[in-house]
Order: C-alpha cells, then structure tokens, then sequence
C-alpha cells in the first residue's frame, strides 16, 4: 500500500484484465519428433518434463516465490529462454488470479502449491471454420492416478494466456493425481508487434514472423502500426465457441493420456472422468461446454462442472456483458459519486479520481443523460439509472476499481473488434493498441516490453508496455465521445452496430445437458460480472427446467481475490477460491458415489480483516 500510484496502478490493470534452473537435455520436445502423432487439428505440438526444481504447478517457485512482488527475472531481458518465459508466466497468473498475501490463508486454511513433478504437452488446436489457432496445454504429474482416472479441463480466466486457469484448476488437481488440460479459449497473450513483426513462438519467446512458428500472427494491412492480440484482431469472435474450445481441450488431453501413459491406454470419454472448472470468463466457458450434446463417439463427454463468477449470458432475465460493460463505463463514475467514500475500497484513491468523476457528471449532464443542476442531483441521477437497469449497491461499491482503473473503456474496446470480427485498423469506434510515450504519442515496443508480454500479459491493454489508444480523445472528458460510440454499437443503429450484435447474439448460453452436475459459485458483491445480470438469470433458467444445477451465493465477495493483498479489500471482502474447490470436492465425492450434491445457499462470511483468514470466516456449508 505505500506503492506510488502509478505503480499500484499497473499491478491492479494486470488483475483487472491474469523456470530459474536450465532446460533439462530432453526438453522441450517435439512431439511430432517423439512418439507422439497428432490429428490436423492439433499443430505445432511440444512436450517438456518438469521436475528436480522446476514442477508443474509452481515452476519450482514454491509459495515464497509465488508471493515475491518481483517476477522472475530473465538472464537476458530482451530474450528470455523458454524456462524463463514458462516460470514467468506461471508467476504471473498465480499472482493474478489468488490471494497469496500473509494472513490471506492460502497454502494453509485452503488451497496447494505442492511440488508436483511431471510433464507437459502443448500445442496449437483450431477448430473447424476458425481462421487463427489457439493454445491447448495438458499437464501430466507422475503421481497419475491410473485406478482413478481424472482430468480437470480449465479454460483460462479472462483473456489470460495458456497458464491462467493453473491457480483454480492445477491446484485442486495436480496434487490429487489428476491431468490438467488448458485453453486459452481463443484469447490470450501472444501479442504481435506490427512495427517489428515479431510476435511469440509457441514455447512461449519472441519470434519474427518471417522465420515462421508463432502461435499467432494476424491478417493485417500493409504497413499497419501498434500491436495485434488474438481476442480482439482473430476475427473468429472467440466467445462464441468457448464451449468447443473446452471439449477440444478435453479431446487433446485424451490423445495425450493415451501416448505418454502407453501401458494405461486407451483413454476415453468413457472411462476417464472429466471435470470442466473455470472463474469469470473460464466460468462461462464450462457453462457452455455443458451445454454441448453428446458428439459421436464422445458419449457423456463430461461428467461435471464448476463455475465461479461466470461471465455468462441468457437471454431471459440476463444481460449481456457488453451491455452493462458499456452502461457502465459512461455512468458509473458520475454514479460513484453518490455512494458514501467510505462504503468503497482503496485503490483506487477517491482523491485522484474524484475530478474525473465530477467532470463525468457534467458531460453526461450536458448529453442528456442525466438531470440535475449540480454534481450531487447529476451523481444520483446517474445512480437511480443504474439501480433501474439492476445493479445493486454491493456490485457498485466493489465496481469502483473498474471504473477507478478504466478497465470497462478496455473491455468494451476489446469486446466491440472481437464480437464485429474486425481486423486489425478496422474498429468502428477508431481504437488501436500500440506503446505511447509520455506525450501519448506513439512509439515502436522495445526488445524488454515485448520479451516479457506472454509472460506477463493479462491479454487485453493496457498494460506491459501496450495501451489503448483512442482516436477520439478530446477535452474535457476526453473519453467521452469513444465511450459513447462504444454505447452506440449495442443500442444504436448502423450497419457496425447490427454487426456487433450479431456477434453478441452468438454467444448466448442454453440449458446444461439432463443429468450433468453443475455448481455455480458467485459472490454477491461482484461488481465485475455482477450475479444480477449473469449467474442469477443462468441458473433460474436451468433450475426451472430441472437440470441438476447448484447455486452458492457468497456474501462479502466480489471478482478478484488478487485485490485481497490491499488491506481495504481484505477488511471488507473474503476470496471465492476457496468456494470452487469446496465446489470441486463435492462434486468429485458425488461422482465417486460418497456424497451428495451441495443444496443451494446464501453462506454468511466474515471478512477478515488485519486478522489472518480462519476456516470460520468463511463458513463454506
């Protein structure tokens, strides 16, 4: 908390948004050059072994290093080895995703970072019709369970790289001898620099296009500027297919099983138990993927599902993430001012935001959008409009931090090019990533920014050196004009605004599958993917349809248990992580026949304070 802001800053857009010892002789592998074949969907495929120092779950990291606010460095800054870049991530997406603070319980009142040694496999997968490929990982301990087959399937949190979902699924399962199988569900951090054309090899380090082996490089204009990421410039709309891309995983993970472990071939859907977990977005991908009908041969392809905080969309009675994404981004700042400073966490600082928000107030007040002659008649003007289209005060209070750290401009920005299938130079509302010097002028990357940007990056800017650049900017909110042409595309007219909602139209969830388990975990002061507008509608929907869908409700949490290191966060919020892996438990003991399904619940918990976390205070049922 004694950071400068700037730096606090950067540590919280990196949330908002997600190996020390040598390269053993036999790592990594080409998988195509071992024993392994693969299918045409599956390109690019390496296997590495991770052990003596260097393990699946913590790089060799351990907690302690886990929780150093450095990163591991790279022996060379401006060209990391694959080790390097590996245990880096790693880092990064455990620190992205948990609360690992002292006091915060993790490693102690909940969760794990055994040593787990083993191997991992990658590769590229597509999937049919899809124009870019994204990545698919599978990590397998030595300490396999062969008797007791399982594997955990994770699509990535957010629109983090191939690593962000190893804090929520690597933890619960690595240590009780399952597989782990990633997906970074068509997003992730394999940005590419238009300046130099260099972009990431698929063992994680900088490439040039022009010697070829990236795992992205996007269809792009002569002499095009800034930098391209797969969420927003595949054109594929990636959420549209978060269900496939989860199976996909699954189906990889299966082929892997059956050539690394030879003598307990083959591996089915059959006899191989299957659990989809993820949070936010990841959470809304496992949702979807329980929607899939059984294909083929697959038969019961997935045996449960866990999902924390989705990001999940339904027609009746939900709302759509670039909807109240964008609402928010134009009157939540004015809307704050309403609220008692007090009732807010810290960061970000009212005193630093507070001009911006009163400035806010007027535009919209100018605009139309909101009535009243002075800041306070504006701010609950702004604030009894929220409150009418469902947002509650809990998710607004813990929404402040989106709109302290403009995180809802970069959401929508992003989301708008991925739901419109823009290409790179192509968004409708004239915004581009690129590195900006201090003026804002635009600058080429470094060598440094980009070695680390798979490493580091959350998968959408700004951050790690990349920011969003708005072609509209102009005093005195110089946001404003953007934001509103952002508002436009879902609730205006014109051929752009028909083309993002179609797009939007394409990611709607149906029912789970009759008979699948389901636990949907959320806490009550979300203020990112608020339960209003996502998980409540969800499982309202599949209850009344009688699929075996469970709802815990948490009170005191909202979306990131990573703020839960600021003591503000910690004195008023308790982390959702250890809800998910109750929620995993349960539903491994219901599979195996020794317990039952969890009953709904609204659990009562006790946020911690300057106290370290007991088991008490959460009160998991």
């Amino acid at each position: 908390m004694n950071a400068s802001r700037p730096a606090v800053a950067a540590a919280m857009l990196l949330v908002l948004a997600g190996c020390a010892s040598a390269p053993r002789a036999d790592a990594p592998i080409a998988v195509a050059d071992a024993h392994m074949s693969t299918p045409a969907a599956f390109t690019a495929s390496h296997a590495s072994t991770h052990r003596d120092g260097d393990d699946l779950l913590t790089a060799g990291l351990g907690l302690a290093g886990l929780q150093s606010a450095l990163p591991p460095a790279f022996a060379d800054a401006t060209r990391p080895t694959a080790a390097e870049a590996r245990r880096r991530a790693i880092w990064s997406n455990w620190r992205g995703i948990a609360d690992l603070a002292p006091g915060g319980g993790y490693g102690s009142v909940y969760g794990s970072t055994a040593t787990v040694p083993g191997r991992e496999f990658s590769a590229l997968a597509t999937l049919p019709g899809a124009r870019q490929p994204h990545r698919v990982l599978v990590q397998v301990p030595d300490g396999f369970d062969r008797a007791r087959r399982c594997l955990v399937v994770a699509p990535a949190s957010g629109s983090r790289g191939i690593y962000g979902a190893i804090a929520v699924a690597g933890a619960w399962g690595l240590p009780r001898g399952c597989a782990v199988a990633y997906t970074d569900k068509g997003a992730g951090s394999d940005y590419f620099d238009l300046d130099a054309g260099i972009g990431v090899r698929v063992d994680g380090t900088p490439g040039a296009a022009a010697d070829g082996g990236l795992a992205f490089v996007p269809e792009a204009p002569v002499g095009a500027k800034g930098v391209a990421f797969r969420h927003a410039h595949s054109q594929d709309n990636p959420e549209a297919d978060w269900g496939r891309h989860v199976r996909q995983a699954a189906q990889y993970a299966l082929q892997v099983l059956a050539e690394a472990l030879p003598d307990a071939a083959p591996f089915t859907f059959d006899n191989t138990r299957v659990i989809a977990v993820g949070i936010s977005n990841g959470g809304g991908a496992v949702l979807r993927a329980a929607e899939l009908a059984d294909s083929g041969t697959d038969g019961d392809w997935l045996d449960a599902v866990v999902a924390g905080e989705p990001n999940i969309y339904v027609e009746a009675g939900g709302r759509a993430l670039y909807d109240y994404a964008t609402e928010a981004a134009l009157l939540q700042p004015c809307a704050l001012l309403h609220l008692d400073p007090a009732s807010m966490a810290q960061p970000p600082m009212r005193a630093t935001v507070e001009r911006w928000w009163t400035l806010r107030c007027a535009s919209l007040q100018a605009a139309g959008l909101v009535s009243g002659t002075t800041v306070a008649a504006q701010a609950q003007s702004a604030y009894d409009a929220l409150r009418a289209s469902g947002w509650t005060d809990a998710a607004l209070r813990s929404g402040a931090a989106s709109s302290g750290f403009d995180l809802w401009r970069s959401v929508a920005a992003t989301y708008a090019s991925a739901y419109g299938r823009y290409g790179v130079g192509e968004h409708p509302c004239g915004y581009g990533f690129a590195a900006q010097a201090p003026d804002t002028s635009l600058r080429p990357a470094t060598d440094v920014e980009r070695a680390a940007w798979w490493s580091d990056a959350a998968g959408i800017p700004p951050g790690n050196g990349v920011n969003l650049v708005d072609s509209k900017l102009a005093p005195p909110d110089f946001t404003l004009a953007g934001l509103q042409c952002l508002r436009a595309l879902w609730d205006g007219q014109g051929a752009d605004a028909d083309r993002v909602r179609a797009g939007i139209a394409e990611t709607r969830a149906a029912l789970p599958r009759t008979g699948l388990p389901v636990v949907v975990v959320h806490g009550l002061d979300d203020g990112l993917v608020p339960p209003a507008f996502s998980s409540a509608p969800y499982v309202a929907a599949a209850q009344a349809a009688a699929r075996e869908v469970r709802y815990w409700q948490v009170r005191n949490a909202e979306h990131f248990d990573a703020f839960l290191g600021f003591p503000d966060y910690a004195a008023r919020y308790v982390p959702m992580l250890p809800y998910v892996y109750a929620a995993l438990d349960r539903v491994d003991a219901f599979l195996d026949g020794t317990g039952a399904l969890p009953a709904d619940a609204v659990i009562a918990t006790k946020p911690r304070g300057s106290a370290a976390l007991t088991a008490d205070d959460l009160a998991i049922p």
